[in-house]
């Protein structure tokens, strides 16, 4: 054993892999990505590990491994489960042999998702057991239980950690390698009554599952990560608080080390622990619930009352005494806690500290997603147009100056969202903008549905050779894998011409007289088309060499920062000015100004 000072998603990984994890598959996605990579940085041969096309495709490959009797583990964000729903519902039916956890990153706030949904409410629709860490420690922990937990039941199991236990730091012991567990599979066994879901096979493991839900919810109540922290000596209405996860050491440091109220901590929401909370709810009249993001605990608490006949007042989130969306901190629990007692909480001791600067969301400088977004807005000045968005970087062309993301609902949509727009406003020319990772991920299904429903509108591939808005993983486009493999890329133009698509054109965004041309000559082709924008993400390459304003020939038109929005643009003195530091040569300001007044980049 060892100390060492990890993040969340690193801890997770190591406890993977003491725990003997053989295989992990994946799609990357804030904050679940430094699962995988830290896996594949301290992994061993002994574990075989993959960036999947997306996470519908990871959970078939981890049940594919889990029924040989490998441990396996499935990463990915809350709005990826989403995406691996379809195998997860009905493997929990089937079952596995080996241990199978999936790890979900839930994203309260949302910091950096599209939504606020909670893994725990999707465990209970589900019927998956869920691990709720409170803290890097317990999160490390709960992992190797996790795989316990799958094996001896047969079941996949969720270990649901959000940003702030996944991204904050603590130093905490681990097993040292030569500690880590050697887990063997011993095969697959074929037998067509277990592996092959029918719906007699179905309804008899249904049944199953009821009762080990039943039985585990009895078992987990005695769990050390469910537990009550007991108060002090209380006078009049005696209250309580209900917690979990990271709002768990919210409340210890809201209520300070002399509160007297008790504190319930429930480690697994699903099956709730509901022995232990029977014991709580006896000797109290009032409870707060104190959670993240759905009022899982508070209705769990409201439905033990009712069915014990318990006369507590449940309050939370249903009650409006807890915000019901967005993160907790602790100046809200404190705020939310003093509410609920009646009286001030002890507040820590504030430090100034330095007023942060305002950066809003936007494209880096010499991001060519600028020049492709520029390319397109140009080509169609005047025209009936649509600008269906997807998931990526390039979700920040929706803001000011270049406003050409109209539509944003998930990944790969933008492509069958403007397909849908097209059958009711066919006189609207419509384009659907794709990153070439999301085009593996999720994209071409989309093109299909377009071509075969004879759709006329032209996909925008924003290429940047690289899964750039998660840390730059790598994808099927890019001829490396996660194991560290060379292997032959996939071509996005063969894909598309494969479908049946007959006009299909690659361009570099930067050479902007030639980009604004394609699109014009390709959006007027009847049907689906498609132009692939091909050009590295700027924090791939370093600069050759960086423009810079000739001050006597700038005019102060500024058409260069109003027309771009690029940061490393700005005026000074009435003149256009570029701030070096950020500046990487990309050109594409040289080719704008009227004038000539930029020169010196070298990206073409």
């Amino acid at each position: 054993m060892h100390i060492e000072f990890l993040m969340g998603n690193e801890a997770i990984a190591l406890g993977a892999l003491a725990a003997g994890v053989n295989v992990v598959a994946g799609y990357p996605g804030t904050p679940s990505t430094e699962v995988l990579e830290t896996v594949a940085k301290r992994g061993s041969n002994r574990t075989y590990m993959e960036w999947s096309c997306n996470e519908k495709a990871a959970m078939e490959v981890a049940a594919g491994a889990a029924y040989t009797g490998a441990r396996a583990l499935v990463t990915c964000k809350q709005v990826g489960l989403n995406v691996a729903a379809d195998p997860l519902m009905s493997l929990e039916y089937v079952g596995v042999k080996g241990g199978l956890v999936v790890m979900v990153a839930d994203d309260p706030g949302p910091i950096s998702s599209q939504t606020e949904q909670d893994t725990r409410t999707f465990a209970q629709f589900a019927k998956v057991p869920v691990f709720d860490p409170s803290s890097v420690e317990e999160a490390y922990a709960m992992v190797r239980d996790a795989f316990e937990l799958s094996e001896r039941e047969a079941t996949p199991v969720f270990l649901r950690a959000t940003t702030r236990v996944d991204h904050g730091y603590e130093a905490i012991e681990v097993l040292d390698e030569a500690e880590w567990q050697t887990h063997q599979a011993e095969g697959f066994v074929r037998d067509s009554s277990r592996w092959v879901i029918f719906p007699r096979l179905s309804v008899a493991n249904h049944a199953k599952i009821e009762r080990r839900n039943e039985r585990l919810s009895r078992e987990l109540a005695a769990s050390a990560y469910n537990r009550v922290v007991a108060g002090g000596e209380q006078r009049g209405v005696r209250r309580g608080v209900a917690t979990h996860g990271i709002n768990y050491a919210y409340v210890r440091e809201a209520l300070g080390g002399d509160c007297e109220l008790p504190v319930l901590k429930v480690g697994t929401p699903f099956p709730f622990p509901e022995d232990l909370a029977i014991e709580f709810l006896r000797e109290l009249d009032e409870v707060l619930c104190v959670e993240e993001l759905d009022p899982v605990i508070e209705r769990a608490l409201l439905q033990a009352c009712g069915k014990h006949g318990l006369s507590v007042r449940i309050r939370g989130k249903l009650t409006g005494d807890m915000p019901p969306s967005g993160e907790n901190t602790v100046d809200s629990v404190r705020a939310a806690l003093a509410a609920f007692v009646g009286e001030s909480l002890p507040k820590a001791p504030e430090t100034a500290s330095p007023q942060l600067p305002v950066r809003p969301p936007v494209l880096c400088a010499g991001c060519p997603h600028r020049a492709s977004f520029y390319a397109v807005k140009r080509a169609m000045r005047g025209k009936k147009t649509v600008y269906c968005g997807d998931i990526g970087c390039y979700t920040l062309g929706n803001a000011q100056p270049l406003d050409m993301v109209d539509t944003c609902l998930c990944m790969g949509a933008g492509i069958t969202v403007a397909q849908g727009i097209f059958h009711v406003e066919p006189d609207t020319t419509c384009f659907a903008f794709v990153g070439d990772s999301t085009f593996f991920a999720s994209g071409i299904t989309g093109v299909i549905n377009a071509y075969y429903n004879q759709a006329d509108l032209t996909v925008i591939v924003l290429d940047n050779s690289t899964t750039a808005m998660t840390g730059h993983q790598p994808h099927p486009g890019t001829g490396r894998t996660m194991m560290g493999e060379s292997v032959q890329p996939v071509s996005i133009e063969s894909v598309l011409r494969g479908i049946g698509l007959n006009v299909v054109e690659t361009v570099n965004p930067f050479d902007h007289k030639l980009a604004v041309k394609t699109v014009q000559r390709v959006s007027a082709e009847p049907g689906v088309k498609a132009i692939i924008f091909k050009s590295p993400c700027a924090m791939l390459e370093r600069p050759k060499a960086q423009s810079s304003v000739d001050s006597n020939a700038c005019i102060g038109c500024g058409r260069c920062i109003r027309e771009l929005g690029c940061p490393a643009l700005f005026f000074g003195d009435g003149k256009a000015r570029i701030d070096a530091s950020q500046c990487n040569g990309c050109t594409l300001c040289e080719q704008v100004c009227p004038v000539g007044a930029i020169s010196g980049g070298e990206k073409l």
